[in-house]
């Protein structure tokens, strides 16, 4: 195994069908620039393609200098409009 993609199914109630998580996208070190995760890619949206999904959703940090190449390059759009959230279950924060 050189690289693997983990997706998680959704739904999205807005639209009465299901969507896909891209969660994880790795391709060993060794391997990278060779159009891997490209392909990867490629198989998750057949994948969303065959299941009648919407489509895929992705997060990936804004340091992420690769990522944020590739998933324009791919055909993926930034959404501009909204922002992520996140809540951590066991983390203390100032304001509890």
């Amino acid at each position: 195994m050189i690289g693997f993609t983990q997706l998680y199914p959704q739904f999205t109630s807005t639209r009465m069908k299901r969507s896909w998580l891209l969660n994880d996208l790795f391709v060993l070190e060794e391997h990278r620039e060779r159009g891997i995760s490209k392909q990867l890619i490629e198989i998750a949206k057949n994948l969303a393609a065959k299941t009648n999904a919407v489509g895929l959703l992705l997060e990936t940090e804004k340091t992420n200098q690769v990522g944020n190449r590739l998933y324009p390059y791919t055909v993926f759009i930034m959404n501009e409009t909204s922002n992520s959230y996140w809540w951590e279950n066991y983390r203390k924060t100032e304001s509890q």
